[in-house]
């Protein structure tokens, strides 16, 4: 390859946020703020509603389901840790695996260690993401 093709490449500086559509925003701030302990912040004022949720430099944008918007909730019925999914590094991943179920939270798969040696729990928000809550113990 030459270098003005090289040039030529986007090159992605930064993970900016995920957007999600749900049902409920309420329950949603509950999981996110409540739970996962994230900072809600300020969003643009929107023709919808919404929630934004601030990860350090990443954000977490829920979209209410509405008539122009895709539908909120899981996209893959098979409700395992081999399918679309995302993730959050955490303190101890057993330790959030115990809250979940103190507070009722829906578990996919209880921790196990990951090839890695990193440990790893899955949960289900209130619409049904599956969410990998991960340590490095």
């Amino acid at each position: 390859m030459n270098d003005s093709a090289i040039s030529d490449h986007l090159q992605v500086q930064s993970f900016d946020h995920i957007t999600l559509v749900v049902k409920d925003l309420e329950a949603s701030r509950q999981f996110y703020v409540d739970f996962l302990g994230m900072d809600h912040v300020p969003r643009p004022a929107f023709s919808f509603e919404g929630h934004w949720f601030q990860i350090g430099n990443q954000q977490i944008h829920l979209i209410l389901e509405h008539d122009e918007s895709g539908r909120a909730g899981k996209t893959d019925p098979n409700q395992n840790t081999r399918t679309h999914h995302f993730a959050f590094q955490v303190n101890d991943a057993k330790q959030a695996y115990e809250t979940a179920v103190s507070q009722g939270i829906p578990i996919v798969s209880p921790p196990k260690s990951r090839p890695d040696g990193a440990t790893q729990t899955f949960v289900n928000d209130p619409d049904g993401h599956i969410i990998e809550l991960c340590s490095v113990t």
